[in-house]
C-alpha cells in the first residue's frame, strides 16, 4: 500500500530535502517528526560532532532521534564547496534549505557594518551557486531570512538572480508553523545555544531561470 503523502509548511514526505547549516538540529526533527520518517532527509552542520558538543545541549539527543527516523546525518559540510563534496555532488534534490545563514566567525563587528554585510552576502552567494549544482530541475532552493534592516541590505534576491536564480515566491515564515524548532544563534562562544528573536522573516524559494 502506498505511505500517503504528508507536508509541513512547503515540505512534502515525497521531497528529497537537503538542509544546510543545521544547528541544534531542531529543524530536521521537526520536518522527520511531521513526516513520520527521515528517509527523505539529508541534514548537515558545518560544525564538527565534537563542536556540536559544546554548542548545543540537545543537539546530540536531536541527531540520535533523526538516525532512528533514517536521517543521513553529515558535519564539517561547507556550503560553499558542497558541490564538490563526493558524499553530496552526486545527489540531486527537491529542496535544498538554509535557515537564517550567517557567517559567523567571518565577519567582525556589528551587523550594520558594511564589512560584516559583505561576510553574510559572500556566504549567500557561495551557497546558491554551490545548491544550483545540486538542484533538481524542478527543484527550489529556500534561504529564510530577516527582511528588517541590517538583515534586508543583504539583497537576497539580488544575489539570486546573479546565479541565474529567480524568486518563485517569497512568504511570512512562521515560527508556530514547525513545532520544535528552536533556532540558535550559532556563533558567539557560550552564546552558542542562545535562542534569538526571529522578528519579521520570511521564506525565499528560487528555481532555475
Amino acid at each position: 500500500m502506498e505511505i500517503s503523502e504528508k507536508w509541513i509548511g512547503p515540505y512534502s514526505s515525497k521531497h528529497k530535502i537537503l538542509l544546510v547549516g543545521e544547528g541544534n538540529f531542531s529543524f530536521s526533527l521537526c520536518l522527520a517528526s511531521a513526516f513520520g520518517s527521515a528517509m527523505n532527509i539529508t541534514a548537515t552542520s558545518l560544525d564538527s560532532e565534537d563542536e556540536l558538543c559544546v554548542k548545543y545541549m540537545d543537539a546530540m539527543d536531536n541527531i540520535g532521534i533523526l538516525k532512528r527516523f533514517g536521517c543521513d546525518i553529515q558535519h564539517e559540510v561547507d556550503v560553499n564547496k558542497m558541490s564538490f563534496d563526493n558524499s553530496l555532488s552526486l545527489q540531486r534534490y527537491d529542496r535544498i534549505v538554509f535557515n537564517f545563514p550567517h557567517a559567523g566567525s567571518r565577519f567582525f563587528g556589528r551587523e550594520f557594518l558594511s564589512r560584516a554585510i559583505e561576510g553574510h552576502k559572500e556566504l549567500v552567494r557561495g551557497f546558491l551557486e554551490n545548491a544550483e549544482e545540486m538542484l533538481k530541475d524542478d527543484g527550489e532552493i529556500h534561504i529564510t531570512h530577516k527582511t528588517t534592516y541590517p538583515f534586508s541590505d543583504w539583497g537576497i534576491k539580488k544575489l539570486a538572480n546573479g546565479e541565474g536564480l529567480r524568486l518563485a515566491k517569497k512568504s511570512k515564515f512562521e515560527l508556530s508553523q514547525y513545532p520544535g524548532y528552536i533556532n540558535k544563534r550559532g556563533s558567539g562562544g557560550r552564546r552558542s545555544n542562545d535562542y534569538f528573536p526571529v522578528g519579521e522573516c520570511s521564506t525565499y524559494m528560487f528555481v532555475q531561470s
